[in-house]
């Protein structure tokens, strides 16, 4: 885990101490955050829009996935050789610092709360970088990672308890993802539903302020960005939800394919055997050339969303956009590029709005709505279905569009795609590609304390062994009945043999009988760094009530003996203690 400690910084003990028992203090902490993290916000913006303008020579305040079209030298320079740059650098990285960065998901799920601020701001630097040069990926990875990561590392120095912690991680992510949308509900929800895990009264009002700071803060600083401009019904007729369902339906389709898509793209890249750090550059020569057919496909998409989203396409042309802007995506990801699909599937929901609008409009006998409620919906559905969050993506809906009729629509769809996803697929991107790396986080929710209570915490010593070798009229004589429930069995050599239960010794007949003879369990054993979670799966799949615990499968030293019954009491007590401070916080 690369966390590096805390740093000379030191707060007061004084201020530590009020930090840590005044909920005021607390809220100003989280203030705080959220001003660091919409200043952080506002500086990866700047230099986003610096290095678009002078790579693209794009005119001032001009996007570029919405510019018309671009110089095919440039669009396919800049993200090539921003590829290999990024490829150089990552190779570099990957031998000064081997271990990968922990982003606030992880953190709150594993280690509460613990993350590193140079790791943050290191990650921040590649997103930027790669969203820069035109890769086709969003900047909101680097802005939760820039906010969770001040947040952690200020948490750290007034030294808060580990569910304040994690609480500020939350603060800190709202605030980058509230800020970054002018979005300040929807920052709230992205804390809460994606990096906390847990609604709870006791940390909501912490993550609005840290959200609303964040949120002011960019605004002062002018990059706030403004409202759609879209045309949106006054109201959503009942006999058109079921339509709207349907789209939310097939949006969480939609997004499986794209995430499965990237990571097919990994594993092609992976297996083919070419250097990582020649991935990127590929992966820029693939965004480049779409680039040249339409810069739509470059950059997170986040301009052409507003400057298009009120615009009509033909059919085949907002279909081909879908295609292009989807696989510049899965490319860039896929190969390296450094990023998030958040703002890229917002646009890329949109299109497929209007793709869906497009079918559903030579459908008879259907009450048809304008294409542009069909793509706000879109919009949040698919989002939804690859990053999560329904009420999240509902709120950045109602605050993009300030339009309260379309609210229950998109809240219908976002719901409707977030069941389909965890039907068929049971992931969010993130935690699809924690799964990939075989960590099994589905969600923020702590389960770092199930990772520290180790089989090695939980064993007791053995208290009775015996030798394989020994005849069972010896083995009754040196264990009464009724003594222990269970014996260790070890050869000659140390190595454990197996278990023998005295009340079968008593029962069986025999001068020649040995020990070896009732030997159980011995190719069943647990390991000193199992979790309790992995040791009570072994119980199970072992079918015992206590099994050995060895220090490694070749060498099989017994180290202790753990029971099923104390480790799922262990669990349990450590359990109800978690939800307590939950509760409690």
């Amino acid at each position: 885990m690369a966390v590096e400690k805390p740093g000379s910084f030191q707060v007061p003990r004084l201020l530590r101490a009020l930090v840590r028992v005044d909920e005021v203090w607390l809220a100003l902490l989280a203030a705080g955050i959220g001003i660091c993290a919409g200043c952080g916000v506002a500086i990866m913006d700047a230099i986003s829009i610096q290095m678009h303008t002078a790579l693209f020579v794009l005119p001032p305040g001009k996007g570029l996935s919405e510019s018309p079209s671009l110089d095919p030298r440039r669009a396919i320079a800049a993200p090539v050789l921003g590829g290999l740059l990024l490829g150089l650098f990552m190779w570099v990285l990957a031998r000064l610092r081997p271990k990968p960065a922990i982003d606030p998901i992880e953190a709150n799920a594993l280690y509460g709360g613990r993350m590193s601020l140079l790791d943050s701001i290191i990650v921040a630097a590649q997103t930027v970088w790669s969203n820069g040069v035109g890769a086709s990926v969003g900047m909101e990875a680097g802005y939760a990672q820039i906010g969770s990561g001040i947040a952690s590392w200020l948490g750290r120095n007034f030294r808060l308890r580990r569910n304040d912690l994690r609480t500020m991680v939350g603060c800190g992510a709202a605030a980058a993802i509230g800020g970054a949308f002018n979005a300040p509900l929807c920052g709230a929800f992205y804390g809460i539903e994606l990096v906390i895990g847990l609604y709870s009264i006791a940390t909501l009002p912490f993550v609005v302020i840290a959200s609303l700071a964040g949120t002011l803060t960019v605004q002062i600083l002018g990059f706030a960005s403004p409202p759609l401009n879209v045309a949106l019904p006054a109201n959503v007729p009942n006999d058109v939800y079921v339509i709207i369902v349907l789209e939310g339906v097939a949006s969480g389709m939609a997004g499986i394919l794209i995430m499965r898509g990237v990571t097919t793209i990994e594993a092609v890249f992976r297996r083919s055997g070419i250097p990582g750090w020649l991935r990127p550059m590929l992966g820029g020569v693939v965004v480049g050339l779409l680039g040249c057919i339409t810069p739509k496909a470059m950059s997170s998409g986040h301009s052409a969303l507003r400057a298009y989203i009120g615009v009509g396409f033909p059919f085949i042309t907002v279909a081909g956009l879908f295609l292009a802007k989807a696989v510049a995506s899965a490319f860039s990801i896929g190969s390296g590029f450094r990023g998030g699909l958040f703002f890229a599937s917002l646009f890329l929901g949109m299109l497929f709005g209007k793709v869906f609008a497009g079918v559903v409009g030579v459908l008879p006998f259907l009450n048809h709505m304008p294409s542009d409620l069909y793509a706000v919906v879109g919009m949040s559905g698919l989002a939804t279905a690859i990053v999560g969050g329904p009420m999240t993506m509902t709120c950045l809906a109602l605050e993009l569009t300030q339009n309260f009729a379309v609210t229950m629509a998109v809240l219908a769809a976002a719901i409707a795609a977030t069941i389909t996803v965890r039907r068929l697929f049971g992931y969010s991107f993130a935690t699809w590609r924690f799964h990939l790396r075989g960590e099994q986080i589905r969600s923020p929710v702590d389960v770092g304390w199930v990772q520290t209570l180790t089989v090695g915490r939980m064993m007791r010593p053995v208290t009775a062994t015996a030798r394989p070798e020994t005849s069972l009229a010896a083995f009754r004589q040196e264990v009464p009945l009724g003594a222990v429930q269970r014996v260790v069995v070890v050869g000659g050599d140390g190595k454990y043999a197996g278990i023998v239960y005295p009340a079968e010794a008593a029962t069986m007949l025999g001068q020649d009988r040995k020990v070896a003879d009732i030997l159980h369990l011995q190719n069943e054993f647990l390991l000193p760094g199992m979790n309790v979670k992995e040791a009570l799966s072994r119980f199970e799949a072992a079918e015992a009530d206590a099994l050995a615990v060895l220090d490694g499968p070749e060498t099989r030293q017994v180290l202790g003996i753990l029971t099923e019954q104390y480790a799922l009491r262990r669990y349990n007590e450590e359990l109800d203690r978690r939800h307590r401070e939950v509760a409690g916080a």
